[in-house]
């Protein structure tokens, strides 16, 4: 009989240190620190025309991601917001309409919310930024460039592109804006929403959080100037 009180008193601490251990990972191991400062892909100008170089501004620009849950039985809405982005824009200001963008870079280890707990949960388990700290997005086709830009006049684009999270990518779609404040600046905003299924993005169980919602809104707010 004592053996087996024993045996059950092992098996339950060692159960309740497996518990501590998953708990610690997701929740309280310090999230990943970024390994160095973003440089931005080059992005390919063609050998016609002449092209004008722009360089995302990181500290004047914010990616933002959006969901839904209910934590401790109230209804939120998380918001993740980071400036560690880099991207570059090539353009033509005699024709606009060939403008080019290259990949986009997001440092998924500056991703933060307001909650600590919670972004320990999405580096260390839902983003895995350790082995994935980059999240990219290569743009491939942009529709509604116009032939000129009017300075100071908001242009709509649709811009079609592969968004990569960990290892997964997909074909993603945002809704865009852009501004050209004379031939040295572009300002702008793109929004676009995923499902977490497509991107295999769990969410741990954590206590007092429900009804995560599958979609997530993105949105960069940008500002790309000469380097």
């Amino acid at each position: 009989m004592k053996d087996k009180t024993l045996l059950g008193g092992i098996v339950v601490m060692v159960v309740g240190a497996i518990l501590i251990g998953v708990v610690y990972v997701l929740f309280l191991q310090p999230a990943q620190t970024p390994t160095a400062e973003l440089t931005a892909v080059p992005v390919t100008i063609p050998n016609n025309g002449q092209y004008t170089l722009l360089e995302i501004v990181p500290n004047e620009s914010l990616v933002t991601f959006t969901l839904d849950e209910t934590l401790r039985g109230l209804p939120t809405t998380v918001v993740g917001q980071s400036r560690a982005v880099a991207g570059q824009i090539a353009v033509d200001f005699a024709n606009p309409a060939t403008a080019q963008i290259g990949p986009i870079l997001i440092n998924a280890r500056t991703l933060l919310t307001e909650n600590e707990f919670r972004n320990n949960a999405i580096q260390n388990f839902i983003l895995q930024t350790e082995a994935y700290e980059l999240i990219t997005f290569t743009p491939q086709q942009i529709s509604g460039l116009p032939a000129q830009f009017t300075a100071n006049e908001p242009v709509p684009l649709t811009i079609q592109g592969d968004l990569t999270i960990r290892d997964v990518t997909q074909p993603v779609t945002f809704a865009a804006t852009v501004t050209a404040n004379g031939r040295t600046e572009l300002t702008g905003s793109a929004t676009a929403q995923i499902s977490r299924a497509d991107f295999a993005l769990t969410i741990p169980d954590a206590p007092g959080v429900a009804n995560v919602s599958e979609a997530v809104g993105l949105r960069i707010e940008f500002v790309a100037v000469i380097p």
